[in-house]
C-alpha cells in the first residue's frame, strides 16, 4: 500500500494576484503524453506560460521523484522510488489510482491509446489501463528501466512499444499483446529515451555510440561513435534532419542524420552534458552539470546564453512560447525569457529536483527529492 496525500496551497505576496482561470480544454494536442512532449522528443509545449505562479497542490510519495510527469486526458501519471505510479486529477492533485511493482520507479511514463506504459528498476515494463490502472501486461528485460518508452505504428497498423534496459538493448514489443516484436543489443546500458521520427529510432547508449536503427526491421542503418568515455546517458531530441544530444565527453553535439557526422560541437570543459535538449525554432536548450542552463544556436552551436544555479542540473528543460522552464540540483524551479535567459520566476522547493517538467495549459508538473510532485497554476496581477 502506498500512500499519498494531495495538498493544496495559495501563495500570497506582497502585490496583489489572483489565479487565472483554470483552462479546461479538452484539445489533445495540449497534453504532454509523454518525455519530452512528442515521439522526436523536442521538449516544446504548445501555447504560452506566465511569468507567475503558485502551487496549486501538491502530492506526497513515500519516495523521492526523479521521474518525469506526464499528462493526458486530465490526468497526472508519474513515478516514484516508493515504487509506484500513481495517477492524480491535473487540476487538484486528487489520486485515482496507484499501482506498486517491485523496486523504485525512474522511469518517465508514456499514454498512448488509452494506456499508460512504463518502466521500473524491476527490470519489467508495464502496461496499463490508463483509467483504472488495470494491468494489461508486463514485459521482463535483463535489468532495470531507466528511459522511458516511445511508440511506433507500422504499415499494418501494428502499434510498437520501443525502450531501452541496462541489459544493454532496445526492445520493441507488441503495444496490444506484449510479446516481443525485436530486439536490438548494444554493447553498454541503453539509459535514455529514444526519438523516433519518420521510421527510424535514434538514441544514445552508455556505449559511447549513436544509433539509428529501422523501427520496421531492428536493425541499424547507421551508428557514429562519439570517442572515448563519451557516453550518452541522456536522451536524444530530432529536429530537420538532425540529432542534438550531450554526453558525459563534456561536450553537447548535433549530428547530421543523412551525413551520419557531427555538425557542431559545444562545450569541452570539465563537466558533462546530461541532461535533455529542448529544441526551439532557432535555439536549442540544455543543462549541464557546471550548474548551468545553457542555449545555442541550433545552426551552428554558437552560445547565446547561460544562466547559472548553484548545483548541477541534470533535469531537461521545456520550452513553451517565450520561455523555458527547468528544475536545478539546488531545489529550485526556474521559468526563464527564452530570447534572454532572464529569470522571470523562481520556486524554492528545497531538495534537488532531478525531475523533467510537464508542462500542459500553461500548468507545470515536477517532482523533487523531497518526495512530492508539485503544481503550478499561472496568476495574473
Amino acid at each position: 500500500m502506498h500512500a499519498s496525500v494531495a495538498t493544496c496551497l495559495v501563495s500570497i505576496g506582497a502585490v496583489a494576484i489572483v489565479a487565472m482561470p483554470q483552462n479546461r480544454s479538452d484539445d489533445a494536442t495540449l497534453d504532454w503524453p509523454n518525455f519530452r512532449g512528442g515521439a522526436s522528443l523536442q521538449g516544446v509545449a504548445k501555447g504560452a506560460l506566465g511569468d507567475r505562479f503558485e502551487v496549486a497542490w501538491i502530492l506526497e510519495t513515500e519516495g523521492a521523484i526523479t521521474s518525469s510527469p506526464v499528462v493526458a486526458g486530465g490526468i497526472v501519471y508519474v513515478g516514484s522510488s516508493d515504487g509506484a505510479l500513481y495517477a492524480v486529477r491535473s487540476e487538484t492533485g486528487k489520486e485515482v489510482w496507484s499501482y506498486g511493482t517491485d523496486d523504485i520507479i525512474e522511469a518517465p511514463p508514456l499514454v498512448h491509446g488509452g494506456r499508460v506504459y512504463f518502466g521500473s528498476n524491476d527490470f519489467y515494463m508495464y502496461a496499463l489501463d490508463a483509467a483504472t490502472g488495470k494491468l494489461a501486461w508486463k514485459y521482463e528485460t535483463g535489468d532495470k528501466i531507466m528511459g522511458s518508452a516511445n511508440t511506433w505504428t507500422s504499415e499494418k497498423g501494428e502499434l510498437l512499444i520501443i525502450f531501452g534496459s541496462y541489459d544493454n538493448k532496445l526492445h520493441a514489443v507488441n503495444a496490444s499483446t506484449g510479446e516481443k516484436c525485436w530486439e536490438y543489443e548494444t554493447s553498454n546500458y541503453v539509459n535514455g529515451t529514444p526519438a523516433i521520427e519518420g521510421g527510424k529510432i535514434v538514441f544514445g547508449g552508455c556505449d559511447a555510440v549513436m544509433h539509428v536503427v529501422s523501427a520496421k526491421t531492428g536493425k541499424a542503418t547507421e551508428t557514429v561513435e562519439l570517442g572515448d568515455e563519451c557516453h550518452v546517458a541522456g536522451s536524444v531530441a530530432l529536429a530537420d534532419g538532425r540529432a542534438y544530444f550531450g554526453h558525459y565527453g563534456n561536450e553537447f553535439v548535433c549530428v547530421d542524420l543523412a551525413k551520419a557526422a557531427v555538425v557542431w560541437r559545444y562545450g569541452g570543459g570539465d563537466q558533462a552534458f546530461f541532461s535533455s535538449p529542448a529544441i526551439g525554432q532557432d535555439k536549442v536548450v540544455f543543462g549541464g552539470r557546471d550548474r548551468s542552463l545553457h542555449c545555442a544556436k541550433r545552426s551552428n552551436g554558437e552560445k547565446v546564453w547561460t544562466f547559472a544555479t548553484r548545483r548541477k542540473v541534470d533535469a531537461s528543460p521545456v520550452i513553451c512560447g517565450d520561455k523555458v522552464v527547468f528544475g536545478s540540483g539546488d531545489g529550485r524551479l526556474y521559468v526563464l525569457e527564452l530570447a534572454t535567459g532572464k529569470q522571470v520566476f523562481k520556486y524554492e522547493i528545497g531538495r534537488p529536483v532531478y525531475s523533467s517538467p510537464a508542462v500542459s495549459r500553461g500548468w507545470i508538473y515536477v517532482g523533487s527529492n523531497d518526495k512530492r510532485l508539485y503544481a503550478f497554476r499561472p496568476l495574473e496581477r
